[in-house]
């Protein structure tokens, strides 16, 4: 019983819309009316700017970290990684959002913080690379997720390759319209960085 309950308590913190509350809390805006639609950091970064942005990101690397320990705090028997998932499939669809939420970049990353923090160095010097060569986010969170998982083959941690991998998938099937866009140039740049 108390496995079910952590699955559905990894969900439920998974399923805080950051972007939304963020929004509609201090700017009066529902960003899913703005930009992309999507609820997660980049559009937020987009809609409201990099306060904003940067509060949306932490949350929802947050919401992924803290599921991670759950099984600790309960004294269960689980994979942490296995409670985590139920996190990123939250953010991407949220219960308290219509079942419509974010890419599953930045929970996914937090899920991996908490999990083993080189990991997470990797990806964040991974993501920034690209997105500096490239400026497209959504092209750096996939190779983020392709760096994390050569990392991953390298320490032949089954769990986290099968985890990074299953993160890997929900990033590129998240950003199938960005791949397009990428594809025919009409991919926004940054010009933040």
């Amino acid at each position: 019983m108390f496995y079910f309950v952590v699955i559905l308590l990894s969900y439920l913190i998974g399923s805080i819309p950051s972007g939304l509350i963020v929004g509609k809390l201090f700017y009066g805006i529902d960003i899913r009316e703005h930009g992309s639609g999507n609820l997660g950091a980049t559009n937020t970064f987009r809609t409201l700017g990099k306060k904003a942005g940067a509060a949306v990101t932490i949350a929802d690397i947050l919401k992924g970290t803290v599921t991670i320990f759950l099984p600790l705090l309960f004294d269960l028997h689980i994979h942490p990684l296995l409670v985590g998932i139920f996190a990123v499939v939250g953010h991407m669809f949220p219960v308290f959002a219509k079942f419509r939420g974010g890419k599953a970049v930045a929970t996914s990353a937090g899920v991996l913080l908490g999990y083993n923090i080189l990991l997470f160095v990797v990806l964040i010097v991974a993501f920034l690379l690209t997105l500096k060569i490239s400026k497209y986010v959504s092209l750096s969170s996939m190779v983020a997720g392709i760096a994390g998982l050569i990392y991953c083959l390298i320490l032949q941690d089954w769990p986290l390759i099968i985890v990074v991998t299953a993160f890997e998938v929900f990033v590129v099937y998240r950003h199938r319209a960005n791949i397009k866009r990428i594809r025919n140039k009409t991919e926004p740049k940054v010009t933040w960085i």
